[in-house]
This record gives C-alpha cells, structure tokens and sequence, in this order.
C-alpha cells in the first residue's frame, strides 16, 4: 500500500471515528435526558450537581469555570437549586466574604440514582460484548481521555 493509500485511509478512519464518538456522546446524552425526566432536575442542574460530588464544596466562579457559564448563570442555576434543596449556601469559614455551594443530600442520592440508572443502561447495551472486549473497551476509552486531557 502507497503512503497516499494510508493517509486516505487513515484520514477515513479517523474521520469514521469522530463521527462514532460524536454519535456515542450524543446517544449518553439523549438516554442520561430521558433518566433526569424522572427527577425535577433539568440537564445543567445534574452538570452542576456532579461537578460538587467530584470536587466538593466549590464557590459560585469556580462551578461557572467548569460549566463555562456567566456567573450571573450560575448563581440562577443555584438558586433554583437551594429551591428544590438539592445544594445550600454557605460562609467559608477562613473566610467569611467568600461563599461556597455545598451539595446536600437529596442532591447527592437524586445524583447516585441516575448514575446507577446510566450504568444500567450502558450494560444493557453491552451485553452482547464478552468480558473481556468490555474490559479493553474500557482500557482504550480511559487511554484517550488521558491523552486528550494531555493534549
């Protein structure tokens, strides 16, 4: 096979790859929308209530650098959240100007019921994969997610 014949094909292939992937994260996203409608959560409240099990308590800035969203979005989004008290406000106390949002627990059990409902379902999915094609599927995917956080 000539050079031009391999970068042909790997230009297909890659281009056939983006597209999976794309399918693949759009297909999560629809099924993980599906799953919230049995919650009174909508999709940037389970964003925001992930990022506060992952990384804890966060300020209103730090949570709007993760979600890449206005603070005045953000505060919105809380507030609606101490609403439904899924997260409440609260005084650092080092530092008693600075404020930070802290998951509670009907937040953090609506959060663990819709990550377990998502994993069903992705076994679901997989069921006609073997363990161990489960298993290097898992491998290669957490590979690229490290490279690409590298790159």
């Amino acid at each position: 096979m000539s050079n031009n014949e391999l970068l042909r094909r790997d230009g297909e292939i890659m281009a056939e790859l983006e597209k999976d992937l794309r399918y693949i994260s759009a297909i999560i996203k629809q099924k993980g929308r599906v799953i919230l409608t049995d919650y009174s959560i909508t999709p940037p409240q389970f964003v925001a209530l992930q990022w506060l099990v992952e990384q804890g308590d966060m300020t209103i800035g730090e949570l709007s650098n993760k979600m890449y969203l206005a603070c005045s979005t953000t505060t919105d989004l809380i507030d609606r959240m101490e609403k439904k008290e899924l997260v409440m406000r609260v005084r650092d106390p080092k530092d008693r100007r600075v404020v930070r949002i802290h998951l509670l627990g009907k937040g953090e059990n609506i959060i663990a019921e819709v990550i377990r409902r998502r994993q069903n379902y992705l076994q679901e999915v997989l069921t006609d994969f073997s363990d161990e094609d489960v298993v290097q599927l898992k491998g290669f995917l957490a590979r690229l997610h490290q490279d690409m956080k590298e790159k």
